[in-house]
């Protein structure tokens, strides 16, 4: 699979989103971990995780623990993989989201996101969501404690505005490497950060990338210009979703989530689709 380069590490063009396969509807353990394992012999290299990915009360972290297990299982070499987590969105177990981006509970996710993970550094930790009852700059300013530290070897964030891609930057003194926003064919606001992300070099990896787990099979039905495409190249409109997001900017490394292998080796082929100009056009002036 191609390349790309998140702060100096070299990654697969399209990563994993590993949320899928620990949230409500999630297929079994022996599935999920045959999904990860086809990601790895597909050539992925950026898996993403977070603190929050899991479904019942007392299982934080079950996603983190689940691609760790298939890590360590995996016949293919994991020496070039990048885990990338999150946190400071949670889940109580009863569907709901809350936030706290408290710089004393950020440092010890972080630290507990480690042991799931078994690693004595993350490889790239982000901010999860802004919390507005903590100064964002004190959310920003537990990452760079934590790197400082050699908790985390990467600091990134998710959910973030302009202004809070540069606060973040200057905090962190220039260390941010990610911003991790929702991006796709349906969800296009994102735009504007992922030019600014693109201009100053920091890598833009857009979450649910295909529209979510219940639009990303309808890519094709509900945006027509991405079915023409993909009848004209002879692949599946979500390869062309992908594909275009990639011809963004360089630094666009799409993670898309998966819980069957199916889904991420057709999804993997994305960086191989070379689209027109016109083609380009066309993606891009669809609303």
């Amino acid at each position: 699979m191609q390349q790309r380069t998140l702060g100096g590490r070299t990654v697969s063009t399209i990563g994993l989103g590993g949320m899928p396969m620990s949230i409500e509807g999630r297929p079994n353990e022996a599935r999920s971990i045959e999904t990860i394992h086809a990601a790895l012999d597909a050539g992925v290299t950026l898996f993403d995780t977070a603190d929050a990915y899991h479904r019942d009360p007392g299982e934080v972290g079950h996603n983190e623990e689940l691609i760790a297990r298939a890590l360590r299982s995996s016949s293919t070499m994991t020496d070039e993989v990048l885990v990338a987590t999150k946190g400071g969105h949670l889940r109580p177990g009863d569907g709901s989201w809350t936030l706290d981006g408290r710089p004393e509970y950020l440092k010890d996710a972080a630290k507990a996101s480690a042991r799931r993970l078994g690693v004595e550094t993350i490889g790239l930790f982000q901010f999860h969501r802004p919390d507005p009852e903590v100064a964002y700059a004190d959310s920003i300013g537990a990452l760079a404690d934590l790197l400082d530290e050699g908790v985390i070897a990467m600091a990134g964030i998710s959910n973030a505005s302009i202004a809070q891609i540069d606060e973040a930057h200057q905090v962190l003194g220039g260390r941010l490497v990610s911003v991790q926003n929702q991006f796709s064919p349906a969800f296009r606001s994102s735009l504007e950060e992922l030019r600014h992300c693109a201009a100053r070099g920091i890598a833009f990896l857009p979450w649910s990338p295909l529209g979510g787990i219940s639009r990303a099979g309808a890519v094709g039905e509900n945006h027509t210009a991405f079915q023409a495409v993909a009848d004209a190249h002879g692949v599946s409109p979500q390869q062309i979703a992908l594909a275009w997001e990639l011809a963004l900017a360089p630094q666009v490394i799409p993670i898309p989530g998966a819980s069957r292998p199916a889904s991420i080796i057709d999804s993997v082929q994305a960086a191989e689709i070379e689209l027109s100009t016109a083609e380009l056009a066309s993606l891009s002036r669809e609303s």
